[in-house]
């Protein structure tokens, strides 16, 4: 399985759509354009088609973590508790 494919996965299973993406990067400082991200989806006999790295992926990832969670507390600060 490729970067490519576990990229496709993630982004169908979450539901994201490109703009999305692109603001998730942004939360890790990477910055990329949509017509990039469409490159990775292509199908790889495409001829416009790009490889996922590493890079790209594991910023993904990191910026899919502060979405979700949201950003970490900085050393010393207390997590803030939910209230019920």
């Amino acid at each position: 399985m490729t970067n490519n494919d576990i990229f496709k996965k993630l982004r169908v299973a979450l539901q994201l759509r490109d703009d999305e993406i692109v603001k998730i990067l942004e939360l890790v400082d990477f910055r990329i354009s949509k017509s990039e991200l469409g490159a990775f989806f292509r199908r790889d006999d495409h001829p416009k088609y790009m490889e996922c790295g590493d890079q790209v992926l594991r910023n993904f990832l990191n910026g899919l973590v502060i979405h979700l969670r949201g950003p970490m507390p900085k050393k010393g600060e207390k997590k803030p508790q939910k209230k019920e």
